[in-house]
């Protein structure tokens, strides 16, 4: 096979994804009218394409100080590969510098992994229906194999073999559909329209905030975003009526997802934001970003409430996290407590200036109000209860803030080489006997909720001209696949 360039590969990519899906639709739909069971012929072009890149390097070795697009060693470097016209820019993100830097050959094919029949049909497709069950197609027809969805790669597992490529990318096709489902199921929205700036949220007041202010947005002549998707696959766009507007927002049935996702798009191709209530917990928010990894986002910062550990704070202060003490547990075994998660510096300093630009503070007054410290993170909500077995260890780790999600969103930024950080405001201080009476929350989710979200947001506006730097090289490891 000819070596094909960037563009060329991803339309190979495009119309070989297509001509399976097609095939595999047109496939179940014949069975579960007719009975026809496909051939072995048939299933054989059933599959995922592959895509390929051989570098064989020839004279001194390009050099780059970027952290992705790049290779470790020589060899071929392959991944199945989903969806590609909706990671066309993704595809070609990665493929451009390796070829025009490195030299490397492009080959596009057929694979040996199946596509999973259920990744292929859509809520439309009535075929499936009647007495047919689940257990006759899988008999029929591929299905998803949990021993083959893994993240072997991600998770350092992957062993080189003898005559096999190394992995290209982090995810192959099928852990990618896998997630991409998971995410409708969850979110309550087509992964299509998540974004690739996320908020993730522990307080549906957030979601409320986020939602007015998309609103406004949409309502400026001159501004940049068109489309507010909301769950349930409702949507406002640009234009529309205002009351209207209200009236499909206040309709959209976010109360049946677990974790509703509200998708503010952009028609500038720079990408819109995109807010998850994630609920409450370290198991929801390992959840959310298993998934939303596999969009390859540009970064996620955690925004939410946490409890201040000082006396020195007051209820409504910031707590910009630059550690992590994990006492959630539900990634020790992935990611072992004694490997440091690091703060990223690019992060940091915009969520710092996005304060200081919100708030209007600067020098000592910004001190007072937003504290750099760690956050521990527990999977107990009643952690108070063992405060004297936890005293010791929360002073050793000189921890200001105490929260449920923070440790787990920052440590799977940091194990599925996504850019994360952490902006928290001090809803309590359970050590210190300031807790939220039913008034005085009121008063603090009112002032504090739409400031805390707009600090959030300026920070996304100043991170979007770093997109080079802000996939550090401290998420990256030594053998790591040449794509992002």
């Amino acid at each position: 096979m000819s070596h094909l360039t960037p563009e060329q590969a991803v339309d190979r990519l495009e119309e070989l994804h297509r001509t399976a899906s097609v095939a595999l639709r047109d496939a179940v739909a014949r069975y579960v009218e007719k009975g026809i069971v496909p051939t072995a012929a048939e299933r054989a072009r059933l599959r995922y394409p592959e895509l390929r890149v051989d570098w064989q390097p020839e004279g001194a070795v390009q050099f780059t100080r970027r952290a992705w697009a790049k290779f470790q060693s020589p060899g071929v470097y392959a991944t199945t590969v989903t969806q590609p016209a909706h990671f066309r820019s993704y595809l070609l993100e990665q493929l451009r510098p390796l070829v025009e830097e490195f030299g490397a050959r492009i080959e596009v094919r057929v694979s040996e992994q199946e596509i999973p029949y259920p990744f292929v049909i859509e809520s439309g497709d009535e075929f499936v229906h009647g007495d047919i069950s689940v257990a006759e197609l899988a008999r029929h027809f591929p299905t998803p194999a949990l021993a083959s969805v893994g993240d072997e790669i991600a998770d350092g597992l992957w062993e080189t073999k003898e005559g096999q490529p190394r992995p290209l990318a982090l995810f192959d096709a099928v852990r990618v559909d896998f997630s991409l489902r998971r995410l409708l199921h969850y979110t309550g929205t087509d992964w299509r329209t998540i974004q690739p700036w996320i908020l993730c949220t522990n307080y549906q007041r957030y979601v409320d905030q986020f939602v007015q202010w998309g609103l406004e947005e949409l309502a400026r002549p001159d501004g940049p975003y068109t489309e507010l998707v909301l769950p349930g696959g409702g949507s406002v766009r640009r234009g529309d009526d205002s009351e209207a507007a209200v009236a499909t927002v206040t309709a959209a049935p976010w109360e049946r997802f677990q974790m509703p996702a509200y998708n503010l798009l952009r028609g500038d191709g720079q990408g819109g934001v995109t807010i998850v209530n994630i609920g409450v917990g370290p198991s929801n928010a390992k959840n959310a970003t298993d998934h939303l990894a596999v969009l390859r986002p540009n970064c996620w910062l955690m925004i939410g409430h946490c409890g201040g550990l000082r006396q020195s704070q007051t209820i409504g202060d910031y707590v910009l996290a630059h550690g992590y003490l994990r006492r959630d547990r539900i990634l020790d075994e992935l990611v072992p407590p004694e490997v440091p998660v690091p703060a990223l510096a690019e992060v940091q300093l915009a969520l710092q200036e996005a304060a200081a630009l919100v708030t209007g503070e600067r020098g000592d007054g910004l001190k007072r109000r937003l504290r750099t410290g760690t956050v521990v993170s527990y999977a107990d909500r009643n952690w108070e209860l063992r405060w004297a077995q936890e005293r010791r260890r929360i002073n050793l780790g000189r921890a200001i803030a105490v929260d449920m999600e923070s440790g787990t969103l920052a440590t799977q930024g940091y194990r599925l080489r996504v850019p994360y950080g952490t902006l928290l405001c001090v809803s309590d201080k359970p050590l210190h006997g300031e807790i939220k009476l039913p008034g005085a929350a009121t008063a603090f989710y009112k002032r504090a909720v739409g400031e805390h979200l707009k600090i959030g947001l300026t920070a996304v506006e100043l991170l979007r001209s770093q997109l080079g730097s802000l996939h550090s090289r401290k998420l990256r490891s030594f053998d790591e696949p040449p794509f992002r």
